[in-house]
């Protein structure tokens, strides 16, 4: 069984036992379970769509962890001015590991 849910503006096809890195939920620490409602289709045996969303559906996962993506450089120049500027961001995540699957 698989299903298909929104997070944090982003889609993501999900089954049971999965590992996936979504933007960073605030205030959830490791071990916390996590329930997302906006389930959006449900596949399996039988393939159930919604209109946006699958009534009565929901994914249950556990934190895993809070960490960081790769650090992103950014570096700005103009030729011959003498003018440059390094930055660096480091994008907060959460990984998530899929529990269940409710329909």
């Amino acid at each position: 069984m698989f299903a298909v849910f929104q997070a944090g503006g982003h889609q993501y096809r999900v089954s049971q036992g999965d590992q996936i890195t979504v933007d960073f939920l605030e205030g959830k620490n490791e071990g916390d379970k996590v329930n997302f409602s906006e389930v959006m289709l449900v596949g399996g045996d039988k393939v159930v769509v919604g209109a946006p969303y699958v009534q009565g559906a929901s994914i249950e996962a556990v934190v895993k962890k809070q960490t960081f993506n790769p650090k992103v450089i950014v570096f700005k120049f103009k030729r011959r001015k003498d003018y440059k500027r390094t930055r660096g961001h480091k994008q907060p995540v959460t990984v998530l590991e899929i529990s269940g699957i409710k329909h």
